[in-house]
């Protein structure tokens, strides 16, 4: 029988998950408040499959069999049947507090609850649930159906049985499961967050432009994009909301947000998505 996997968010991570678990043939509810924001989940992934039958790397019967595993619905009643619940919301420790809560009271005994979250702790989120041993991270990368890495990590409670079942999922999509413990920013974006951080205290500091210091990153490091333009792929919002939550959980000044992205992120200037950041769009 086929598993059915549960996507909670149709943003830029939830919509890359769905499409993931979709294309690996699995059934896939993608779920969200709001039907604009499916339609445009489902959009992206539309878009997605139409450019890898433009790369010769399927047909367009594959594309009509993919999409025809992805469902949609405004209704969290949706994640009953999942054998997998996949949280992919906004970076905000209350509302993946209040999510857990309503999945863990509906999802079916046995079924595995993941977080995409990329620095909130895994423990914390297990203890707003009644069943901490099957709650786990599973952060994807940001694309997700280009990223090869996705990091495991499990609460204080979380179970091998659990562990064991996301580490198979992961490689069934084959993408690289890696386990990581349960610290604030995981082992990614722990090191990740510092550096595009450095990176805007040399534009705020006047160091260099962030073209040229995205410049030297790529061609000094070998980096394949610069810690800015890659600010502005994540989002300059997430991207604070990460610091805040390294600040706060280890309680380090190096890890203090620069004021020019908090800067940023209050005009509203959120990098791509919002079509300005550290460049425009």
């Amino acid at each position: 029988m086929t598993e059915r996997i549960a996507v909670i968010g149709a943003g830029q991570m939830g919509n890359g998950i769905a499409h993931v678990f979709a294309h690996a043939g699995f059934e896939v509810t993608m779920i969200d408040v709001a039907d604009a924001a499916l339609e445009k989940g489902r959009a992206t992934i539309v878009k997605n499959l139409e450019r890898q039958i433009k790369k010769a790397l399927m047909e367009e019967k594959d594309k009509v069999e993919i999409l025809g595993r992805l469902k949609t619905s405004t209704s969290m009643e949706d994640v009953k049947g999942a054998d997998l619940v996949i949280e992919a919301a906004t970076e905000n420790r209350d509302l993946k507090f209040r999510i857990f809560q309503d999945i863990d009271r509906l999802a079916d005994v046995g079924a595995v609850l993941a977080t995409n979250t990329s620095s909130i702790s895994i423990t914390e989120i297990a203890a707003k649930t009644k069943r901490a041993e099957s709650v786990i991270g599973m952060h994807f990368m940001n694309p997700v159906p280009v990223m090869q890495l996705v990091e495991i990590i499990r609460g204080l409670a979380t179970s091998d049985a659990t562990t064991a079942r996301v580490v198979t999922w992961c490689q069934l999509l084959d993408k690289t499961p890696v386990e990581v413990n349960d610290f604030p920013g995981f082992v990614a974006n722990r090191i990740l967050m510092p550096m595009i951080n450095e990176a805007v205290f040399c534009v705020m500091d006047g160091v260099g432009t962030p073209e040229a210091i995205d410049t030297v990153m790529k061609l000094g490091m070998n980096h394949p994009m610069g810690p800015l333009a890659l600010a502005d792929l994540i989002g300059l919002d997430t991207c604070l909301a990460i610091l805040e939550v390294l600040h706060d959980g280890l309680g380090d000044s190096k890890y203090r947000p620069c004021p020019l992205l908090r800067k940023y992120v209050a005009a509203g200037w959120l990098g791509r998505k919002s079509g300005r950041g550290f460049y425009t769009y």
